[in-house]
């Protein structure tokens, strides 16, 4: 027998879901959380795993815990193949259906790769765990490879990182420290000087979300960590060894890790309109909902989030947390027959990493922290929002272990991820 009250779908497990969720947690209403992974992901984290800084588990919650004490929700393991608003339910890919009174689209994005040749096929996305943890194995086998080699000759390794934006200088900047640690702590007898890593993009500076002074802040600390920034680079093929540069240039590779953009393109909030926003981002009225629906709301980075004075708010966290927050106030809204709200943006301010005692955080006013205050920013915004207190203790345990003597634990080849499931 249906219960009486409404039962809200929300698909997606990432920030703007689990914020939703938590908006209409001991509500007078039936909740359902569909995701294909039983646990949320810390994204702003995944490059600390994929450099052998933190373990999956640091940054990874299982959703079912996290609302073990609301009566009101549920979570459904499974993917979602597609949305039937007419008939008002989802879809799952064994060909079970879901039915909702209201829906909330909280998918997310995936890596986009700009159809760029061999780019999908032999380029290392940073998106999920499961990409982490590959990237993480691909490092440290690239490591011992050349441990291996170097016993016959002298070898070179070429780790390009593409994409100048946070997720490409934290990456670019953990991976230098990885590399340097590994050598000096686990006997390695590789020299610092046979490995190359590169950081390339497109654009003039990099961070360009950040001010010019953050921007060249993040240039000469990386530079100082032996990383090479290719600016105005362009890529124009990945192949299985090696990327070819808009120059001309081609050059082997250990690995090319992507962290050049993402998109909506392909999900399942892409599809449930026939036009959508910029990288197929879906588009929605000042309250969420989606454009032309009455039943359906879109939030996060799936949809194109207006900030409330006139222009799109960038795919953050900050954003993906505030637009289900304020997706769960008008579904109940909505429900008890009242009008519903425009969304509008708090900005918090922006921040980047670059390694230990080195980070740039632009304030909501635009003033900039730079260096080690900036660094400690960094670090008290995530511990903020980290889910669990089990996870908290350990990522500051670790951050603490790794700040005065770095642990050999995390450098661990799992090899057995297969998939990106």
């Amino acid at each position: 027998m249906r219960s009486p009250l409404a039962h809200v779908v929300i698909i997606g497990g990432g920030f703007a879901g689990i914020a939703a969720a938590r908006g209409l947690a001991n509500q007078r209403v039936s909740v359902t959380i569909i995701d294909r992974h039983n646990f949320h992901t810390f994204q702003p984290l995944l490059y600390q795993v994929a450099t052998a800084g933190l373990e999956p588990a640091d940054i990874a919650y299982p959703i079912r815990t996290i609302f073990g004490h609301q009566k009101n929700i549920r979570f459904r393991h499974g993917t979602v193949r597609s949305v039937d608003q007419e008939r008002k339910v989802v879809l799952l890919s064994d060909q079970r259906e879901v039915a909702f009174d209201y829906l909330i689209v909280a998918t997310g994005t995936v890596a986009s790769f700009f159809a760029i040749p061999g780019a999908r096929e032999f380029a290392l996305p940073l998106y999920t765990l499961a990409d982490a943890r590959r990237l993480r194995n691909r490092l440290l086998l690239s490591l011992e490879a050349a441990e291996v080699e170097g016993l016959h000759q002298r070898p070179r390794l070429n780790f390009v990182v593409v994409g100048g934006g946070p997720t490409g200088v934290e990456t670019s900047g953990a991976l230098s420290e990885l590399i340097r640690i590994a050598i000096r702590r686990d006997g390695l007898s590789l020299r610092t000087d046979e490995v190359r890593i590169i950081l390339a993009d497109v654009a003039p500076r990099l961070l360009t979300a950040f001010p010019e002074r953050a921007s060249t802040y993040a240039k000469k600390e990386l530079e100082s960590m032996n990383v090479e920034v290719a600016l105005r680079r362009g890529v124009v093929e990945v192949l299985e060894h090696s990327i070819k540069f808009d120059n001309g240039e081609e050059l082997d590779t250990a690995a090319v890790v992507w962290a050049a953009g993402v998109t909506v393109n392909g999900t399942v909030a892409q599809a449930l309109a026939p036009t959508s926003g910029p990288s197929g981002r879906a588009i929605v009225d000042g309250d969420l909902r989606l454009h032309g629906s009455a039943h359906v709301w879109v939030v996060g980075d799936a949809a194109a989030v207006p900030s409330g004075r006139g222009d799109l708010c960038a795919q953050l966290a900050p954003v993906a947390i505030q637009s289900g927050r304020h997706c769960a106030e008008q579904v109940l809204n909505v429900i008890g027959g009242r009008p519903t709200t425009a969304f509008m943006y708090h900005n918090k301010g922006i921040m980047a990493t670059i390694g230990r005692n080195a980070a740039v955080a632009k304030l909501p006013r635009g003033g900039v922290i730079t260096g080690i205050l900036g660094w400690l920013a960094w670090l008290g915004l995530h511990l903020w929002y980290l889910v669990g207190f089990r996870n908290r203790l350990r990522v500051v345990i670790n951050w603490t272990w790794r700040y005065f003597d770095w642990p050999s634990g995390p450098r661990l080849i799992v090899a057995d991820v297969v998939s990106d499931d």
